[in-house]
């Protein structure tokens, strides 16, 4: 008896076991109120970006770009360059003084650095008619009888030809040549000589912008009312341009 006690104490134990294993888990009685979050309102950590190996030159190079400025130095053939200036000289005019009278009367020259260039100039020898030089007194005696014929003439006070006196000057030899067998047909001792001369002469020298130049151009020949013996218009020496240097 005793030991078939023991058997069903022990079978109750392992029924009870087994049922308490079985049961379901017990819900909470607690209720909850509200909205579960909205999945953009979330917040997760970034993730960090991995490092870049060290020795591995793609990664070096994509870490040059990222620290790189994103600017680049101009190119010298991206900038613009303007026209070549035009380099222009006009001669010849009188005198300094007429020279800066005409700069005076153009208001455009004010911007324009302009230099008065002056030049003696060598020119071709004149044709000179004169009666030869002669002593002082004689040569003043012989003057004052020509002026009472009404003959054009001046007296020679300077220079290798002193006391002569001059019947005219003559660019043309052939004129000359006339001039003085007139004179000698009146019973005047003419000769016929060289007249050799130097000139100072005064020129114009400026830089400007193409159209500008032609402008200035025009505006000094419309002010000084005189030919010019030159007008040179010509792109400037050293001054860069718009085509490409290879």
């Amino acid at each position: 008896m005793r030991w078939l006690a023991l058997l069903l104490f022990g079978v109750n134990l392992v029924l009870w076991y087994v049922a308490g294993v079985l049961q379901p888990p017990e819900r909470s009685s607690e209720t909850f109120s509200g909205t579960l979050p909205r999945v953009a309102s979330l917040k997760f950590p970034a993730e960090p970006e991995p490092l870049p190996e060290v020795g591995d030159p793609d990664s070096d190079m994509r870490a040059a770009e990222v620290a790189a400025p994103d600017t680049a130095p101009a190119s010298p053939d991206s900038v613009p360059v303007g026209p070549p200036l035009q380099c222009v000289r006009m001669g010849w005019l009188e005198s300094r003084e007429a020279a800066e009278t005409l700069l005076g009367a153009i208001t455009a020259f004010e911007d324009v650095a302009v230099e008065i260039e002056e030049v003696e100039r060598q020119r071709p020898p004149l044709n000179w008619v004169m009666i030869p030089p002669q002593p002082p007194e004689a040569a003043r005696r012989q003057f004052r009888d020509i002026q009472r014929q009404g003959i054009d003439s001046y007296l020679v006070t300077e220079g290798e030809y002193r006391n002569a006196i001059s019947l005219g000057l003559f660019e043309s030899r052939e004129a000359a040549i006339s001039v003085l067998e007139e004179k000698k047909r009146q019973n005047l001792n003419a000769v016929l000589a060289n007249y050799d001369r130097n000139q100072i002469s005064y020129a114009l020298d400026f830089e400007a912008e193409p159209d500008l130049a032609e402008d200035l151009v025009q505006a000094v020949t419309s002010e000084y009312g005189k030919n010019f013996d030159f007008i040179e218009i010509n792109p400037c020496e050293g001054v860069a341009t718009s085509e490409k240097t290879p």
